[in-house]
């Protein structure tokens, strides 16, 4: 977008200390300046306009070229909240409810059978069937490799090849389809009755089969169509857009290197699936990588929702159904990735404040981040927004590499 994602508002008269806004790029430029992340991109807006827009750090270190305010980003979980927007917008079409049961959509989930937690080799029937609601809400009880049992490995072989939980024996496998792994799935018990627990991530590739059986397009297209196109987030979509590749750079992970901790690349540009295809693999819940996007098309998506569900005269949702989606769908569970204070809602985690110490943000205050180091947050009660990118997996094992939460602090200490 070579133009302004969101007009840009005076700090002052939309209440900042212009002094104390001002600390954000320096803050940033630590984190880059000694390699703890590659580059940061960072957007704060009030009331839709913008008040800070910085790009610091590099696309990789090899080639060193500059990083920028359009550098297109993995965005991974990112995208599970664009993924509660489409669902809303099928909601509101009359397609699906969130209480349906994923089977009226995929039949093979009609018969789900939960593993005895005291005798794993014995199941009893689902008390009810996984809802997209539970798929929203990490909630579906689905089976993991972390909590499948050992003698799944060959109970279940091809399921778990399919879904490449374990390796496939054929040297050369067909990677299988996102549907032909949301079947093999079906064919798990599942762990725990469906709302009883909540497991991350599980039920988003159902999610995404789930919305092109309801919607008959592909996932990219339906996103394409009644969010990207309309919210003009032009360099948002699965895979890199033509002519645009010289914006997307390296995704990084830390690694041991004697005595320091040092970022090694996991992945260049020009090797990414992202840019060398086959274009097949659409992640609701930020697969693969999940969409790409930049800082400026992100905050877009994020001002439509603070909106109420509309920006710039393009109604994506009603504002009854923003505050759905951003509501308390998991009651009192604990999310582990956030610990006490936070509920999940339909795509995003929002923070109630409740039995923990106070966070510096207002109670409703709601987003996520993705995997590569994305993350954003809006806070209705000061209509304030905040979009923070970069790409390192496992960014948290970098010691010291607490840029979110520096990024966040000195968004609210500015306010007047």
């Amino acid at each position: 977008m070579t133009t302004s994602p969101l007009s840009i508002g005076d700090a002052s008269a939309l209440g900042f200390n212009a002094d104390r806004l001002a600390l954000i790029g320096p803050a940033m430029e630590e984190y880059v300046a000694d390699k703890r992340v590659p580059n940061l991109v960072t957007l704060v807006a009030r009331r839709g306009q913008i008040v800070h827009f910085e790009a610091r750090g590099v696309l990789d270190f090899e080639s060193g070229q500059p990083a920028g305010k359009e550098t297109l980003c993995r965005m991974f979980s990112n995208t599970k909240p664009i993924a509660g927007v489409a669902t809303l917008i099928l909601t509101e079409r009359g397609v699906l409810s969130p209480d349906d049961p994923v089977s009226r959509f995929l039949p093979e989930f009609s018969k789900q059978q939960v593993r005895n937690p005291r005798e794993p080799m014995v199941t009893e029937r689902a008390r009810r069937g996984i809802t997209i609601r539970d798929c929203l809400t990490n909630t579906t009880g689905l089976t993991s490799p972390a909590t499948m049992p050992n003698f799944y490995r060959q109970q279940y072989r091809e399921v778990l090849e399919t879904l490449g939980w374990i390796s496939n024996r054929d040297d050369n496998p067909v990677r299988p389809s996102n549907r032909e792994r949301v079947e093999a799935l079906a064919q798990l018990p599942l762990a725990a009755h469906p709302g009883d627990h909540f497991g991350y991530h599980l039920g988003y590739p159902i999610l995404g089969a789930v919305l092109e059986v309801a919607s008959g397009q592909p996932l990219d297209v339906f996103f394409r169509d009644n969010i990207f196109d309309p919210l003009a987030m032009v360099d948002t979509d699965f895979y890199v857009k033509d002519g645009a590749l010289d914006r997307f750079g390296a995704c990084y992970v830390p690694r041991r290197e004697g005595d320091s901790v040092q970022l090694v690349a996991t992945e260049t540009a020009e090797t990414s699936e992202k840019n060398t295809g086959p274009k097949t693999e659409f992640g609701a819940g930020g697969d693969s990588g999940g969409v790409l996007s930049t800082a400026g098309d992100y905050a877009r998506f994020g001002q439509m929702l603070l909106n109420g569900g509309e920006l710039d005269g393009e109604r994506i949702l009603g504002r009854k159904t923003v505050d759905i989606m951003i509501g308390n769908h998991t009651g009192d569970m604990e999310i582990p990735m956030t610990g006490p204070g936070f509920h999940w809602g339909l795509g995003v985690a929002t923070y109630h404040g409740r039995n923990r110490p106070p966070l510096i943000r207002s109670v409703g205050t709601y987003g996520w981040g993705g995997a590569a180091g994305t993350t954003y947050f809006a806070d209705p009660s000061e209509e304030l927004l905040g979009v923070c990118l970069t790409q390192v997996l496992q960014h948290g094992m970098m010691p010291n590499n607490n840029y979110q939460e520096t990024f966040q602090r000195l968004t609210y200490q500015a306010l007047n």
